[in-house]
């Protein structure tokens, strides 16, 4: 088992930033990849980016040079650094670890809202 604590959502004004973090525990062996989602009202929840155990790194389009994913270096906690941040980013983001093949998961975190708004 493995569990996903996410944190730093909140309300913010266009242009401005804020930092999300999610800590895991329990299994952490198990994790060959965390990352990002967001679902915003009446939308599908889709990939806001990722990190993979060797490091390698996905973004949407829709927010390729605007968001950052990294990750501490236990590889426990992973962080999504959002700036330039527009009202359409507005959404519940939640924390995902995806497991090693035969192993139970992805797991998901509780959601986090994040609202653009002025």
């Amino acid at each position: 088992q493995v569990q996903l604590v996410e944190s730093g959502g909140g309300l913010v004004q266009p242009g401005g930033s804020l930092r999300l973090s999610c800590a895991a525990s329990g299994s952490i062996s198990h994790i060959n990849a965390m990352g990002w989602y967001r679902q915003a009202p009446g939308k599908q929840r889709g990939l806001v980016a990722g990190i993979t155990s060797d490091g390698s790194n996905t973004y949407s389009d829709s927010v390729k040079g605007r968001f950052t994913i990294s990750r501490d270096n236990a590889k426990t906690t992973v962080y999504l650094q959002m700036n330039t941040l527009k009202p359409e980013d507005t959404a519940v983001y939640y924390c995902y670890a995806g497991t090693r093949v035969g192993l139970p998961g992805p797991y998901w975190g509780q959601g986090t809202q994040v609202t653009v708004s002025s």
